[in-house]
C-alpha cells in the first residue's frame, strides 16, 4: 500500500532505504533486510490416504488447530543468503535473540551490521535492553545501523518478498508442529542458500522522485 497523498515521513523514510541498497558491497558493512511472519499449526485428524497410480494423496478436511508459530527472517539481498529462526512467540525479547544471533554467529566479525526492518513495536534497539544486561545491549545496539521502511512502504522490505517466497514454497500445506516447522524451514533455508541467489535492486531515488511524484509535498516558492 502507498500512501494517498504528499507524505514527507514516507518519501524521507523511502529514499533512506533506497540508499542503503544502492550502497557498494562492503563485507564490515552487511545489508541486512528482517521481517517475521506468523504460521498456524494444524495437525491431523485422520492420517492421509497415502498417493497411488493416478490418485493424489488425499487429506481429510477436518483439522486440529495447534497454536502459532513465529518466523524471523533474515535476508541478505547482496550475498544471497537467507538465515530463518522459528520461535514460540514474537515479544521484543525473540527479537532481541534474533539480533544477538545475527550479530554474533551469522556476521560476528562485521563492524556493523546495516539492519533494514519495519517499524514493528518490537523492531527497537530498546528490545535489546528487555533481553539483556545493559553492557551487553548497549553492545549489540552499536553494532546496528537502523533503517526503517516508511508505514505503507512494505514493499520496500526485501525481507517481505523472501517471506512471500518462504510462503509459497514451504509454508502453504498444514505443518503440526514447531519441530516439524523448525525442520522444514531449515532444509528451505538451506536450499536457497544454495541457489545463493542475490537481490538486483532496480528503483532508484531517481526513479521513486519520477513515478511516484504524487507521494512527494509540494514546495511553495
Amino acid at each position: 500500500m502507498i500512501p494517498p497523498e504528499a507524505d514527507a515521513e514516507f518519501v524521507c523514510a523511502m529514499e533512506d532505504v533506497l540508499e542503503v541498497y544502492h550502497r557498494d558491497f562492503d563485507p564490515d558493512r552487511p545489508v541486512v533486510c528482517l521481517d517475521e511472519t506468523s504460521k498456524q499449526l494444524v495437525g491431523e485428524t485422520r492420517p492421509p490416504a497415502p498417493p497411488a497410480p493416478g490418485r493424489l494423496e488425499r487429506i481429510d478436511y477436518e483439522y486440529e488447530r495447534r497454536g502459532t508459530a513465529n518466523l524471523f527472517l533474515a535476508t541478505e539481498p547482496m550475498t544471497g543468503q537467507r538465515h530463518v529462526q522459528v520461535t514460540e512467540r514474537r515479544t521484543a525479547v525473540d527479537f532481541a535473540e534474533f539480533v544477538r544471533h545475527l550479530a554474533d554467529e551469522i556476521h560476528p566479525e562485521a563492524m556493523k551490521i546495516v539492519l533494514v526492518m519495519d517499524n514493528l513495536n518490537t523492531h527497537r534497539a530498546a528490545s535489546l535492553y528487555e533481553a539483556f544486561a545493559p553492557a551487553e545491549a548497549r553492545r549489540l545496539a552499536k553494532k546496528l545501523e537502523i533503517h526503517y521502511t516508511p508505514k505503507h512502504g512494505s514493499w520496500l522490505n526485501i525481507a517481505e518478498i523472501e517471506l512471500g517466497i518462504l510462503s509459497r514454497q514451504c509454508l502453504k500445506r498444514r505443518i503440526g508442529s514447531q519441530e516439524e516447522l523448525t525442520r522444514e524451514v531449515a532444509a528451505w533455508e538451506r536450499r536457497r542458500n544454495r541457489e545463493c541467489g542475490t537481490v538486483d535492486w532496480q528503483f532508484t531515488t531517481a526513479d521513486a522522485r519520477r513515478k511516484l511524484k504524487r507521494l512527494y509535498p509540494s514546495i511553495q516558492q
